[in-house]
Formats: structure tokens, C-alpha cells, sequence
């Protein structure tokens, strides 16, 4: 593994651990405002961290949502110049409305590197596992 693949890869642990702890600040500050989010269990594209973060408020305060673990395996990076693509499996317990759900899902996360030399999150994708 090279050492740019491991910064990516520690960027990534970075988003996973801030997501499985449920801490907003730190999961939405790994992602570019301008990042892209698209998941299979909503009925359009979220079009920049805002509207991420917006959703999220929303699952919070209609739902209950939060989120209880979350752990990460089958990771992968390939690196594109100052892009790297993260996949892996995901496997997270939340809680909605009050019960426990496990939800079993593929995941890929777009990282551009900043001039400074920062990888941020520009995209994520979300599908259910097969």
C-alpha cells in the first residue's frame, strides 16, 4: 500500500468513525460544501453538503434517527491523480422511531485532494447489498 493510498484510507476511517459515533460536525466537515450525495433510499440527489446536512436535521427531528455503530470492511482505494475512489461494504445499526435497524449496503466515496494536501469528500454513493 502506498502512502497516499493509506491518507485516503485514513481520511475515510476519519468519515466511517465520525458517522458510527452520530458526530455531525466532524462526519460533515470530511465532505467539500459542494460535494454530491446519492442514495438509494431517497427519491433524488442531495446537491452539496447543505442539503445533506438539511436531510439529516430532518431524519433527526421526524424520525428519531441515529446513528448506533457502524463498521466498514471489503475497503479498496484506487487512486486517479488528486482523485481516489473508496468502496467498501457497510454495515450500520441505527435507530428510527425508537427501534434498532440493521442495514447491510455497498458504498462508494469520491475524495479530491485540496491544495493544501487534504482529502475531502466530493461525492457519495449508497446502494442496498445485493
Amino acid at each position: 500500500m502506498t502512502d497516499m493510498e493509506s491518507t485516503v484510507l485514513a481520511a475515510a476511517d476519519a468519515l466511517v468513525g465520525a458517522f458510527s459515533r452520530h458526530d455531525r460536525d466532524a462526519y460533515f466537515s470530511a465532505f467539500a460544501p459542494e460535494a454530491t450525495f446519492l442514495f438509494y433510499n431517497l427519491d433524488r440527489p442531495l446537491e452539496g453538503r447543505a442539503a445533506y446536512e438539511a436531510e439529516w436535521a430532518l431524519w433527526e427531528e421526524r424520525d428519531g434517527f441515529r446513528v448506533l455503530a457502524c463498521r466498514s470492511t471489503d475497503r479498496r482505494v484506487q487512486l486517479v491523480g488528486d482523485v481516489a475512489i473508496f468502496t467498501h461494504a457497510v454495515e450500520t445499526d441505527v435507530s428510527v422511531g425508537g427501534e434498532t435497524v440493521k442495514n447491510n449496503e455497498r458504498e462508494t466515496i469520491v475524495f479530491s485532494r485540496t491544495p493544501a494536501g487534504r482529502w475531502l469528500a466530493v461525492h457519495e454513493h449508497l446502494s442496498a447489498a445485493a
